[in-house]
């Protein structure tokens, strides 16, 4: 879609059933959740006086998701991700329960504390990729900024509420309560995904091990410059934005004087910030192009931390949380949206898992940056270093600016057959080299190689390796396209990954081309020779006089 374009209405994908039910079972486990991060926070203020450990409770659940989204975003491309997505919230509930039995009975220390949120984090990493790519299978592709919009205002309706009450129960019962209602939680969503039957389109290929399908995630990235600007952005956002979530119980205790209550409601100031900021975004998106708003949430962001850091005010710090709240909704949503309309459904699991990757990877190492300025200078200044970085990160989108939204046809081109080959060619045999020639004239010599520019580019994107452009030196008009794939079923993958949106490169190599018909394609198996080493011969006889 142009910046321009009309966008689907703001609530249209509850209208849609599966949807509806796994946004309102989520809204219960995101409500747990919430309680246990404002237990768990709390609970380290007071079993430690050091504030790179409390900080460190916010690193230890993006951590996870920084380190292990990559492989999660294969498994989510590869594997039934209902299934998947079972098996990580059956995995959280089962460590929410030990977590809460320590606390009961005392056994928590900083360190185990860190430990049971790490590994809440991995629950967390492997269930997101799969949920984030799903989304887009059961909505129509037009309602997908919606649906994205709609799962941060789910979120953030529980950000509003959920930390306030988790205040309550921590302060009534203590963080071993706030932990049991976690574990509670999550039986909405396992119901839900239990009865869930998602419609999975057949797939004649064999499924990627798991190293390649991460290797064929990075390639494809890689290969994909509107994408990078999007890590890029992401993980500087995450890195700037995360001082004022990774802080906040500090700025709550020492530079406000409250308590676990206050701090849950100016967490909840910051959920509903984030609603209003979900349902504001989509107005803006038809005003202003995507480098804008990222640019507004970067200095929202800004504006928040220099509240925090120079008012100890309760009322004002709440209000700067809501516009937190806001920036944070604004960027992130909008990153996810910008991966997904970039990228097609084969590989979509893995570049959502890798924009995830830069951006709580980038959240990661600014709680830890943060907290240990904050043990140094003090939470005050840590947030005022946190501001000024966020609002050079901000600038760097006059360098990389985020591409401008646009709607491209990533659905499968469909038009490729697998051809008959000679008989021995298994699936697994290779390597496969293929050469495709092209006769071109020399007045369309530079309208060519610029589109082979482009050819090289989707190539290598989607799998090819050792690609070459030669040029015949007996006959200056044969240009040969050359490249390899480790196996036959790998090439014919790599044909299957064509979509719509390639096809026009396609059409404009095969009108430069000047013979009768289509160009020349050969497609060969690599051999390797063994030399056979045989005894040296004997030397002749040497006659002595």
């Amino acid at each position: 879609m142009s910046e321009s374009a009309p966008r689907a209405s703001a609530l249209a994908p509850l209208g849609i059933p599966t949807f509806r039910a796994i946004w309102v079972a989520s809204l219960a486990s995101n409500f747990g959740a919430l309680i246990q991060s404002v237990g768990a926070a709390w609970m380290m203020t007071q079993i430690s006086n050091e504030a790179d450990m409390v900080a460190l409770v916010q690193a230890s659940t993006t951590l996870p998701v920084m380190v292990f989204s990559l492989a999660s975003g294969a498994i989510a491309d590869n594997f039934n991700r209902r299934t998947v997505m079972l098996a990580a919230q059956f995995f959280m509930l089962t460590v929410s329960v030990a977590l809460t039995v320590a606390a009961w009975y005392g056994h928590l220390t900083p360190w185990t504390l860190l430990g049971f949120t790490f590994l809440i984090g991995c629950g967390t990493a492997l269930n997101n990729p799969s949920w984030q790519a799903s989304v887009g299978d059961i909505v129509p592709r037009t309602h997908l900024p919606a649906a994205v919009a709609l799962n941060s205002v789910g979120f953030n309706i529980t950000r509003s509420v959920g930390p306030a009450l988790g205040g309550v129960i921590v302060a009534a019962g203590g963080a071993a309560a706030a932990f049991a209602v976690n574990c509670v939680s999550y039986l909405a969503l396992i119901t839900v995904l239990f009865f869930w039957r998602p419609q999975i389109a057949p797939n004649r290929l064999p499924r990627e091990r798991l190293g390649a399908a991460m290797g064929a995630g990075l390639r494809y990235v890689a290969m994909s410059p509107n994408i990078l600007k999007v890590l890029l952005r992401s993980f500087l956002f995450g890195l700037s934005s995360v001082a004022v979530l990774a802080l906040l119980p500090l700025v709550a205790r020492e530079l406000v004087h409250g308590g676990p209550t206050l701090y849950g409601g100016l967490l909840g100031a910051f959920g509903v910030g984030a609603i209003g900021g979900a349902f504001l975004g989509g107005r803006l998106q038809t005003l202003l192009p995507s480098e804008w708003i990222a640019r507004l949430a970067f200095v929202g962001f800004a504006i928040c931390s220099g509240v925090l850091a120079l008012v100890p005010s309760a009322p004002v710090i709440a209000a700067a949380m809501i516009v937190g709240g806001a920036s944070w909704v604004l960027a992130l949503a909008l990153f996810n949206v910008t991966v997904q309309l970039s990228t097609p459904r084969w590989v979509v699991g893995r570049a959502l898992a890798l924009y995830q990757t830069a951006a709580f990877g980038g959240m990661a190492l600014g709680s830890w940056l943060w907290g240990e300025l904050a043990q140094r200078q003090g939470p005050a200044e840590a947030l005022l270093f946190a501001a000024a970085a966020a609002l050079l990160f901000a600038a760097v989108g006059f360098l990389l600016p985020l591409p401008a939204r646009a709607e491209l046809d990533l659905s499968p081109l469909n038009t490729w057959t697998e051809p008959e080959v000679a008989g021995g060619v298994r699936p697994r045999s290779g390597p496969i080299s293929i050469s495709i020639e092209y006769v071109i004239d020399e007045d369309d010599v530079p309208e060519f190689l610029e589109a082979m520019e482009e050819r090289h580019r989707v190539r290598v994107r989607d799998g090819a390796r050792n690609w070459q452009l030669l040029r015949d030196l007996g006959d200056q008009r044969l240009w040969v396209e050359s490249y390899e794939t480790p196996t036959w079923v790998e090439y014919v993958r790599h044909n299957s990954r064509r979509t719509n949106a390639d096809a026009g490169w396609n059409a404009r190599l095969r009108a430069l081309h000047r013979a009768p018909g289509l160009p020349t394609v050969h497609r060969r198996i690599v051999r390797q020779v063994r030399f056979t080493h045989h005894e040296p011969l004997p030397k002749p006889p040497i006659d002595h006089p």
